[in-house]
């Protein structure tokens, strides 16, 4: 009885410890490994990030882990101890690599925790070099496919949505261009407006800047309407394509293990912060659309995507290698 009885006190022991060290977290920085280079998630993880710092006082020291279309950062992550003050900010290639790598260093499903989703970007831009002769798709498409015409597009790594989504757009239009893999979407957006590669497709948050900037020319938007900060660019679906891609999307991960109600409070503090009118107006100039959905709607949609991707890259014709 005596050893019940102590056995139960540990335990309550425990739990009221774990509820004081949620209630007070954090107490010290929290670090957020973003697994890309600049551009994409960095941007989104950044803003999030000076939010919940001045929401919690403490500070949230955003670290860029490029590498292997986002598994470098994801190993770091999937490693740390679970107590909340190690997290992950990665975009939809975190439910792609499973299908283009044969092995990880981490499992999926079973080595992280999902908190929320932080935006989602609503469609893909089509973008070219304003050195390529063509300034609507129509005309990219023809000058592709005259004879002794070499292309070349770049995206944030091997694998990732931008890739699935050019693999699977040459295959419905009929041409075929070279892919050129980079360690982040800054990167890769930099290489279209420097004449690198000479077409991409691209969420909205990296490549506007460049967009804006008049370094490359968008041809089309992938997704079921205009994108409201580029409303001159026509939809795929108003151009007669009949393909259409989703913009992908940036979370915020933990490891897995992490106690349920810091997770809970990290998903709360994230809601406060991407509600904001400011936050809300500086995603909606990157193109992104907030989100910030609760764990367990996070996690629902997390194993949605793996299928979904999965498919894609079955369509795509990706192998793992």
């Amino acid at each position: 009885m005596n050893r019940i009885l102590a056995a139960l006190l540990g335990a309550v022991a425990a739990l009221v410890s774990t509820l004081a060290a949620a209630q007070s977290y954090p107490t010290h920085p929290v670090r957020v490994v973003v697994a890309a280079a600049t551009g994409g998630p960095d941007i989104v993880a950044r803003v999030v990030a000076a939010e919940l710092q001045a929401q919690t006082g403490q500070a949230f020291v955003v670290e860029n882990q490029p590498g292997a279309n986002g598994i470098v950062g994801a190993t770091t992550v999937a490693k740390a101890a679970p107590d909340g003050y190690t997290l992950l900010v990665y975009s939809s290639g975190f439910v792609i690599n499973p299908y283009v790598h044969k092995t990880l260093p981490y499992d999926t499903e079973k080595d992280f925790t999902p908190v929320t989703n932080l935006v989602t970007n609503g469609g893909l831009f089509f973008a070219v070099n304003p050195n390529v002769p063509a300034k609507t798709l129509q005309e990219f498409l023809a000058y592709a496919k005259q004879p002794g015409v070499h292309l070349a597009y770049s995206t944030p790594g091997v694998g990732n949505t931008w890739h699935l989504a050019m693999e699977v757009f040459d295959n419905v239009v009929g041409i075929s261009m070279t892919h050129v893999p980079y360690k982040g979407g800054g990167p890769a957006s930099a290489a279209l407006a420097s004449g690198e590669v000479q077409a991409m497709f691209a969420s909205p948050p990296p490549l506007m800047p460049f967009y804006k900037g008049g370094k490359v020319r968008v041809l089309a938007f992938t997704g079921d309407n205009r994108h409201p900060e580029a409303p001159e660019v026509p939809t795929m679906k108003e151009l007669g394509i009949k393909y259409h891609h989703d913009g992908g999307w940036f979370a915020l991960f933990a490891p897995a293990n992490t106690p349920p109600e810091i997770v809970d409070k990290l998903w709360r503090e994230v809601r406060t912060a991407v509600q904001k009118p400011v936050v809300k107006e500086r995603f909606a100039k990157l193109g992104a659309q907030p989100v910030a959905d609760s764990p367990a709607d996070f996690k629902k949609f997390i194993q949605s995507e793996l299928k979904a991707y999965g498919e894609q890259a079955r369509l795509a014709g990706i192998k793992p290698e």
